[in-house]
């Protein structure tokens, strides 16, 4: 064989049988192939295991999707390049023109927007609510028939607490499925609950690191069967090598989800007490207005936080310039912490009384806490509001 043809069909290594590498390999391989023609064809009928195409399955994902699932209660799992190609796939997958979607002020901003703007264009309407108008909830699912309540808990950035025995009984009563976008409680908490789809960013607690970007969605068998060939159609397929970066992440997921809740608790207690902070929003907190609901449904409170700073908006970006641990950015659950100032945190998409359903204000500012010292995080905060207050 001429050396410019063996650098294209390099020899194969096989790993003897008994002996394994700890860590599984990355299948960096767009193709596969069968021996045969016909195991190709028993292939594509489903009548024969195995890999062809990773637009449509890939080991690394697999093993990847198979954890995720495990770890939420589930049965399976279906996994995109980010956590939007997770929620918008699987909101593409379930609806039809004319359905009825509901879903609700609080939650992430481009899961409205694709119910309004993207699915709206195709014949599905949508009705806007409160989370915590469950009266409104129970009159619109009687009224209309529903496909989709869309949601979650804790909420982004106020975080309420959604009912999730009071949604799931409603959705069940009015033959709706419940999708629940659980990344901001992790895949630990609310598997108990009757919910029907789960969706995740894996860009947050699953990775952890801030350096890939990743989306699952988490059902039973039936129901991922049924979104799978949508999926694939779409296109929005995660790469292999993303998966195996979550899949390491993963295993430091639970160590580094205890550490950013307990500095998340000491955090807000330090703000609750704090003459500049008007108030603050944080699940483990007595004074939250839903903690023995929290209690109830979650293992712990999770890492983020929100408090109002008492002096206003320009004090807030005054006080995120002044932080040196906490970057300036967008997403969560990382190691490192973040802020979230006012300025960036303001719903462009929202009528008056939707933003006050919200409980986004001006001075509402969003902490992700991180696996730092906590005693650095809170004196790092002291600075910067005691330069916000203009003390310093």
């Amino acid at each position: 064989m001429k050396k410019d043809t063996r650098v294209i069909h390099p020899p194969d290594i096989e790993v003897p049988p008994g002996n394994r590498a700890l860590v599984a390999p990355i299948y960096q391989s767009v193709k596969f192939e069968f021996e045969t023609v016909e195991a190709t064809q028993q292939n594509f009928a489903g009548a024969r295991p195995g890999f062809f195409y990773s637009r449509i399955s890939n080991p690394t994902l697999e093993q990847l999707a198979v954890t995720l699932a495990d770890l939420q209660g589930r049965e399976a799992c279906l996994l995109a390049a980010s956590g939007v190609a997770a929620v918008n796939g699987a909101l593409l997958a379930l609806c039809r023109t004319g359905d009825h979607v509901v879903y609700f002020a609080e939650m992430y901003q481009p899961t409205r927007s694709m119910v309004r703007r993207v699915l709206g264009r195709f014949g599905v309407a949508g009705t806007m609510l409160s989370i915590e108008d469950l009266d409104g909830i129970e009159r619109t699912l009687a009224r209309r028939p529903t496909k989709l309540l869309v949601f979650e808990s804790p909420t982004n950035p106020v975080l309420k607490i959604a009912d999730l025995t009071r949604l799931t009984a409603l959705a069940r009563q009015h033959g709706a499925l419940t999708v629940m976008d659980n990344t901001f409680a992790g895949f630990h908490n609310h598997g108990q609950y009757d919910i029907d789809v789960f969706v995740h960013s894996l860009t947050k607690y699953a990775s952890g690191h801030g350096d890939v970007m990743g989306g699952a969605v988490i059902a039973s068998r039936s129901l991922i069967d049924a979104m799978k060939a949508d999926f694939v159609t779409l296109g929005p397929t995660l790469d292999p090598h993303a998966a195996w970066l979550i899949q390491r992440g993963l295993k430091t997921y639970f160590l580094r989800y205890e550490r950013q809740c307990a500095n998340a608790l000491a955090v807000a207690r330090f703000l609750e007490s704090h003459p500049a902070v008007a108030s603050v929003s944080y699940p483990g907190l007595d004074s939250h207005p839903q903690r023995a609901l929290a209690t109830a449904q979650m293992c712990d409170a999770g890492s983020m936080l929100k408090f109002e700073i008492a002096a206003g908006s320009e004090a807030g970006t005054v006080f995120a310039e002044s932080l040196a641990l906490f970057a300036k950015s967008a997403s969560l659950g990382s190691t490192e912490s973040l802020v979230m100032p006012p300025r960036l945190l303001q719903p462009r998409d929202m009528t008056a009384e939707q933003r006050r359903w919200s409980g986004i204000t001006d001075r509402t500012v969003r902490l992700s806490i991180g696996i730092e010292a906590v005693d650095d995080l809170i004196a790092d905060l002291e600075q910067a509001l005691a330069r916000a207050a203009g003390k310093a």
